[in-house]
């Protein structure tokens, strides 16, 4: 194309940008269903892109020596919020009716002889303006989510913190937390490397269980919300793989998110105890770990402990107390213990059946001997200190 006519075609693309503008968001009302369905502020957003986009081909067009590219800036004229707004497909929808409408009009656009050119330099801005287009929402992304992961771990920390309240709820909302009945916290050592792959494998593994999650790395702690199991060691192994080598301990399921604080500091807790039983599954449940968490100087598991075993089998009679602790005594020897109480071995069966009914804990089985014979030296411990 000769400089007369570049001119010529230059000077008619600028006498009908408003026209060509119009043309395009009448055919985006005629044909594109959410572009009508799109309240009047944004469809006026999408407009001034349109004519934005129009106006920087002109420009374009009339230095075609200059390099190739075209700048974001296109999508300055709207808000940032539009990426929320309208999805990509619906953008690359409107840049192409933008485009057709263009590309419709080039006999009338271009001066005689210069219709080719006008045509490929369509073509080539089409190119650069899709990549645009790709750029803005990949800067919107990582802006979306750099700034929910900064959210996300606010409201991790806040729940193993203690500090979890109304404004986290708020916020784990807005993440898509969708309050489920049962909540459970993980905890673990988080592997080397960047913690958000270790965060986004965890996320997949959720995905895969149908679990909802809100997860970090605190330090040298991976930590995982979980909500949707109603059985805490279950939900632990779905998530496992992500977690670097050693214990993972899950604390006990509650009912929300405000009381994940509780199953945190119950996880955290075992997570320190946990070196006294070397042979503790992985992962392991929190209250599995009361007697070593009682042992590291835990109140909560001393309380639970007390109130939860040694309690009950006081207020269920003095001869369940008398039978296990004898029992316990004698190596868990069922005639030995009923020598020492002078009653039948079948007696002291029964009664070990009663405290397990009572108790939870097996006196027959090793590790619920531990626990029991824990409870009870707490049980004693605290009965003493009341009387003084």
């Amino acid at each position: 194309m000769d400089e007369q006519a570049h001119a010529a075609t230059v000077r008619r693309l600028e006498r009908a940008s408003g026209k060509l503008a119009a043309a395009a968001i009448a055919r985006m009302d005629q044909q594109l269903p959410w572009y009508r369905a799109m309240p009047p502020e944004n469809r006026s957003w999408i407009g001034l892109v349109a004519q934005a986009g129009i106006a920087a081909f002109t420009e374009w067009f009339r230095h075609p020596d200059a390099p190739q590219a075209i700048s974001t800036d296109v999508f300055g004229t709207a808000p940032r919020e539009l990426t929320r707004a309208i999805t990509l497909r619906q953008t690359v929808e409107m840049v192409r009716t933008t485009i057709e409408v263009v590309e419709s009009a080039i006999d009338e656009l271009a001066a005689p002889g210069g219709e080719r050119a006008l045509r490929n330099a369509i073509l080539v801005y089409a190119r650069e303006i899709a990549f645009a287009t790709a750029q803005v929402y990949a800067q919107a992304a990582e802006a979306r989510g750099a700034w929910d992961a900064r959210l996300e771990s606010l409201v991790v920390n806040a729940v193993v913190s203690g500090e979890a309240d109304e404004s986290d709820i708020s916020r784990a909302a807005a993440l898509g937390w969708k309050a489920p009945d049962h909540v459970t916290v993980v905890l673990g050592s988080a592997p080397s490397g960047e913690s958000e792959l270790t965060v986004e494998a965890i996320r997949r593994a959720a995905r895969y269980a149908k679990l909802q999650v809100l997860t970090g790395v605190l330090g040298k702690r991976l930590v995982v919300v979980a909500g949707g199991s109603d059985d805490p060691v279950q939900a632990a192994k779905a998530l496992l793989g992500p977690f670097a080598a050693g214990p993972v301990v899950a604390g006990p399921v509650v009912g929300d998110l405000l009381a994940a604080t509780h199953s945190a500091q119950a996880a955290a807790a075992g997570l320190r105890a946990v070196a006294a039983w070397p042979d503790a599954p992985r992962p392991v449940h929190a209250d599995d770990l009361l007697p070593e968490r009682a042992m590291a100087g835990d109140p909560v598991a001393r309380r639970l402990l007390v109130e939860e075993v040694y309690t009950p089998l006081q207020e269920a009679g003095s001869a369940l107390l008398e039978t296990l602790s004898v029992y316990l005594e004698q190596a868990s020897s069922l005639e030995g213990a009923a020598r020492m109480l002078f009653v039948h071995p079948n007696t002291v069966r029964y009664r070990l059946r009663r405290v397990t009914d009572v108790t939870g804990w097996p006196p027959s089985d090793v590790r619920s001997a531990f626990t029991l014979r824990i409870a009870l030296m707490l049980g004693r411990l605290a009965e003493t200190a009341r009387r003084q």
